[in-house]
């Protein structure tokens, strides 16, 4: 009989619940789907109730399966999409929608206040770039479009804040998911004046702050629906993003976990906070003194994906035939921004553009043009963090695009570096019970995770790549400064 912590994943599309033992290895997992409603002007919400349920079932699934193959089940542990805002009412229940980091709605709050002295000060304190997906800017938001919301809500929360305080009855977040809403000050972990001012919120009016190891007791009426007993240890946990790292082992400093599905991102363990001077990556908290630095690419495996509904063909034919493509692209540059991009520019207006264009560029130019975008924006990524006085001397890589040579060869070569393909896992999902192991004591640091997870195999770039991508990645910078202007005018 082995024990196991549940690592309870709420995300973007799908609750995921993995069991997993003291070694790291996944014994049982469950998922359930829900929607994202997407709406007029950049709406991006999900009904709370919906994803309670979801977890819920998801939860019993699983402790079913335990119970079926004899594990014990010693705790739970929480993770889910940053970003998220809600209101409650005085009694707790939800009086919104749950705004998802997707939400693009503040896009107006945000312009006016990224680029200003009170924003760069609050970006370097809270780690929270200025974009429409920060909670900061959604109350903002909510003030201006929606006061009378603003004025009836007694406590502003996380969709992942909302599940916990539905598991164990307690209204709290931890440091990892506060360190992502633009309101925590990293350097005293409490809510940051100036950012509330903005927000026009009160302290009390957000949950109470917990460290991510912290333990909270399962209330009896959720124990009941899930077969697990009253009082079973739930641990706060942490964000997504942090959690990631975790879950592939980049949990030192210096080592920097890179995922890639259909957006992407990169995070460098440190441990300390702190952002570049040019604001141009996030600092989350992860636990135990530990910090990710770092940003998210909106555009990944989307280019690949909408470049072969585009011609008609399929993703990994379409790949196949880029991959015969020198690098370089035969002198095509491209943009990838179909999505606008996070990282490092924070613009949610970039167009997606191919500069360079000719007669003799077919489909696999373009495609292998929109793969070397993506790498190199995580390059420049990678560039802030290097600008941030961090080291970086490891690169853990996950995602399903890494299955394509091409992806993983391009990758190599803009980070101009080995990368180590660590198996495909439930990332957050683990990483959050393997948090949940640490808070239980199991664990006597978090940087035994990283002899926990091993990578299966390294990926060494060619040099002559390295240097064909580095030549022309400050041609990458400059067309977008070139074309911002136009890309606000043409999305106006």
């Amino acid at each position: 009989m082995a024990e196991v912590v549940l690592g309870v994943d709420l995300g973007t599309t799908a609750t995921k619940v993995v069991a997993v033992d003291q070694s790291g290895e996944v014994l049982g997992l469950a998922e359930r789907g829900y929607r994202m409603r997407t709406g007029h002007g950049g709406e991006a919400v999900h009904v709370p109730a919906e994803v309670c349920e979801a977890a819920l079932d998801a939860l019993a699934e699983v402790v079913r399966e335990c119970r079926e193959h004899g594990h014990q089940v010693v705790g739970l542990a929480l993770t889910g999409a940053m970003h998220t805002l809600l209101a409650l009412g005085p009694d707790g229940t939800p009086i919104t929608d749950s705004l998802s980091w997707a939400d693009n709605r503040a896009t107006e709050q945000a312009a006016r206040l990224r680029g200003t002295a009170l924003g760069t000060a609050l970006h370097r304190a809270t780690g929270t770039p200025v974009h429409p997906f920060a909670p900061l800017v959604k109350l903002a938001w909510f003030a201006e479009r929606e006061p009378d919301t603003a004025a009836r809500a007694a406590h502003w929360c996380g969709l992942k804040d909302f599940v916990l305080y539905r598991l164990t009855g307690r209204l709290a977040t931890e440091h990892s998911n506060a360190s992502g809403t633009g309101l925590l000050d990293l350097h005293r972990l409490a809510w940051h004046p100036d950012a509330l001012e903005v927000a026009r919120i009160r302290a009390e009016q957000l949950p109470e702050l917990l460290e991510p190891t912290a333990v909270l007791d399962l209330s009896a009426e959720v124990a009941e629906r899930v077969g697990l007993p009253a009082g079973l240890p739930v641990v706060a946990g942490g964000g997504d993003g942090p959690l990631a790292n975790l879950g592939v082992g980049a949990v030192t400093p210096g080592t920097a976990a890179l995922s890639l599905g259909t957006s992407g991102a990169l995070r460098v363990t440190r441990d300390r906070p702190g952002i570049d001077d040019r604001g141009r990556v996030f600092c989350y908290a992860i636990a135990d003194g530990l910090w990710v630095l770092g940003g998210a690419v909106s555009n990944g495996g989307v280019v690949a994906q909408w470049a072969a509904d585009t011609f008609g063909v399929e993703v990994a034919d379409l790949l196949a035939e880029a991959e015969e493509v020198p690098t370089g692209a035969g002198g095509l540059l491209a943009l990838p921004y179909l999505l606008g991009e996070r990282a490092p520019w924070w613009d949610p207006d970039p167009r997606a553009s191919l500069i360079g264009l000719r007669r003799e560029h077919g489909r696999a130019e373009i495609a292998r043009a929109m793969v070397e975008g993506v790498g190199q924006q995580l390059a420049m990524v990678l560039d802030a963090v290097l600008d941030a006085g961090v080291e970086v001397h490891t690169v853990r890589v996950t995602g399903g695009a890494f299955r394509s040579a091409l992806w993983a060869d391009v990758l190599a070569a803009a980070l101009g570096r080995e990368l180590e393909l660590a198996e495909d896992s439930e990332g957050s999902g683990v990483g959050a019970a393997l948090l949940g192991w640490r808070a239980l004591g199991v664990l006597d640091s978090l940087a035994e995770v990283a002899e926990l997870v091993t990578p299966t195999r390294v990926i060494v770039p060619d040099p002559a790549a390295v240097t064909t991508l580095a030549r022309t990645r400050p041609l990458v910078e400059r067309a977008y400064h070139a074309l911002r202007e136009l890309s606000a005018e043409l999305g106006g």
